[in-house]
């Protein structure tokens, strides 16, 4: 008898500690939240929201539940960081460089010659910029930064293969700092958001796009180019931003739920599904007689970072208007690339 009543007693405490190492959220307000992107339900940042909002309800005890909406279907994608802000969605996807001149810090991250690879990258990234994502994003809950994996230039009718060649084109830069460099080179650039480059080179409006290998077929470019030039030109930068009144309205368990999936590692678990997409349209393309992917010299690549030199300064004082201290915070960003072992 004494044995099976220190049986039950030891039970009900094991299971004492279970209940009080683990939150209550039977309590707490249901939620469901609107996770936005703009790209085709085909693309892995589709899979990697879902397995994001997966993990949040499992972690919430199914208090916090979501449903992904691609494709622009809440907004454009130009609009993203303001559909987070005002509550149009709950969690968004952005590029900030989409808005020149807003988000001036991230766009270190867009700096040519800088970042070699998608999934250290990101981790790279996410770890320096947190410091200023208050201050630059202050209008959302920064939740997480990352980069896809290095692209490059892909024309229709005529090969890129060192600065000069951009010069009287008409280029679809991937970002602001793409644009830049496009300007310095001498070419014009036409602005557009990733679904919409296809048309703008069918209709001739632009020569050529610079754009991550594996989003050329999956956007349909592949259908309207002809010419890659292999080299890790550039990244993109991107976040991962929440609306502030849905975080408030949280209890303290459900935040912290929300806590646990911005962070570092979330960033590598966003980013490592795309960089591996990305990385293997350099092969796709290959196998296409259709297409010509070419390398080019070491002195056409020298060629090409001696061009982009003077974007870091352009950054530095972009920075500097902002009241940062520009050269500061990139000796930061290079020391975290380093450590990440994701510098070009």
């Amino acid at each position: 008898m004494k044995a099976r009543l220190a049986t039950c007693v030891s039970t009900l405490a094991l299971a004492a500690v279970i209940a009080g190492a683990t939150p209550s959220f039977a309590q707490d307000k249901s939620f469901e939240l609107k996770l936005s992107h703009w790209v085709p339900p085909s693309h892995p940042l589709q899979k990697a929201l879902e397995e994001w909002g997966a993990s949040v309800e499992k972690e919430s005890g199914g208090t916090i539940k979501s449903k992904v909406y691609p494709a622009q279907q809440l907004g454009k994608a130009f609009d993203h960081y303001d559909m987070a802000r005002d509550g149009i969605a709950d969690l968004t996807y952005i590029n900030p460089g989409y808005q020149p001149g807003r988000f001036p810090i991230i766009g270190a991250g867009e700096l040519p010659f800088l970042i070699a690879n998608g999934k250290t990258g990101s981790q790279a990234l996410d770890a320096w910029y947190r410091k200023y994502a208050d201050k630059e994003m202050k209008d959302v809950k920064f939740c997480l930064a990352f980069v896809h994996d290095p692209g490059s230039f892909h024309s229709k009718s005529k090969k890129i293969s060192v600065p000069a060649d951009v010069k009287g084109m008409k280029i679809r830069p991937a970002h602001a700092t793409m644009a830049t460099f496009v300007t310095q080179l001498g070419g014009t650039n036409v602005q557009s958001s990733a679904p919409e480059v296809r048309d703008i080179l069918e209709k001739g409006v632009a020569d050529a796009v610079t754009f991550p290998w594996g989003s050329v077929p999956l956007f349909g470019i592949d259908k309207v180019t002809k010419y890659h030039m292999e080299v890790p030109l550039y990244v993109t930068t991107f976040a991962f931003v929440f609306n502030k009144d849905k975080y408030a309205a949280m209890s303290a368990a459900q935040k912290k739920v929300i806590d646990n999936h911005c962070t570092n590692d979330w960033a590598l678990k966003v980013a490592s599904n795309w960089a591996d997409f990305e990385h293997g349209g350099v092969a796709k393309l290959k196998a296409d007689a259709a297409h010509e992917v070419y390398t080019i010299t070491p002195a056409q690549t020298a060629e090409w970072k001696a061009a982009a030199q003077p974007l870091e300064k352009t950054w530095v004082d972009s920075v500097k208007k902002a009241g940062g201290d520009g050269e500061a915070i990139m000796k930061e960003l290079k020391a975290e690339l380093t450590k990440f072992k994701a510098a070009f």
